[in-house]
């Protein structure tokens, strides 16, 4: 017959020792941790700007597909132009100022290819900054 051994295999962990380590390292970093210089972020800085930003020039497309053309650094009347009009006169308002936007305000009602169609002209014409305007609910 197999003796049975008095010693027997114990089958718990014994955590005491890692319980002594884990305080030791949280006494360290509670004395340490007010010792740590915080960094100091030095941001860049940046003068206001003495230009007014410029208001931009209004494209509106009426439900017929008739083009006005409205400039609100002059005045807020609408002027009623055929495509090559409108494009001399949005080239000569950007020759003076060439970072103006030109903004496109459609009917609801007009179709879209008749939007990408000015679009398409606008960016032919080397027109860089076009934006659909639109309203809120």
């Amino acid at each position: 017959m197999a003796r049975r051994s008095k010693h027997r295999l114990m089958n718990d962990i014994n955590v005491v020792p890692y319980i002594d380590v884990m305080l030791v390292l949280l006494i360290i970093f509670m004395v340490t941790a007010p010792m740590i210089n915080h960094g100091q972020i030095e941001l860049p800085q940046i003068g206001k700007s003495l230009a007014t930003p410029v208001l931009p020039l209004e494209i509106i497309i009426k439900a017929n597909g008739d083009l006005y053309l409205r400039d609100r650094t002059k005045t807020s009347v609408e002027q009623k132009l055929n495509k090559p009009e409108l494009i001399e006169t949005i080239k000569q308002k950007q020759s003076g100022n060439p970072e103006q936007a030109v903004v496109i305000a459609a009917d609801k009602n007009v179709r879209y290819e008749e939007v990408i169609k000015v679009m398409d002209v606008l960016q032919q014409y080397q027109v860089q900054k076009v934006g659909l305007l639109t309203q809120q609910k």
